[in-house]
């Protein structure tokens, strides 16, 4: 009897590790507006790299700060609660990510 229990809690015991290794863990990168425009700029790639709780996001290119940040989506539109704007790393137009409410 004391064998089978002994079997029986190391079946336990090992079905028990191998669920907790099934477990993954998350990791969650929290950037600024300015950020995301410093890497657009860096890389050259225009994307959004994604919004932050609830609030909206526009990203816009133009040929000097003013005309990046008003090609932003909801520029006009909404309320900015944080901008971001950066020269392209071969210094022909600017990158603007804005966050709206």
């Amino acid at each position: 009897m004391k064998n089978i229990l002994l079997i029986l809690l190391g079946l336990l015991i090992g079905s028990a590790a191998a669920q907790a290794e099934t477990f993954t863990t998350a990791t969650v990168s929290v950037t600024t507006a300015q950020d995301d425009a410093d890497e657009m700029a860096r890389t050259g790639r225009f994307r959004h790299r994604g919004c932050h709780g609830s609030r909206s996001e526009g990203i816009g290119y133009g040929s000097t700060p003013e005309q990046a940040k008003r090609n932003c989506c909801y520029w006009g539109r909404r309320t900015p609660v944080e901008i971001g704007i950066a020269q392209c790393h071969r210094g022909r137009g600017w990158y603007a990510v804005v966050r709206y409410r």
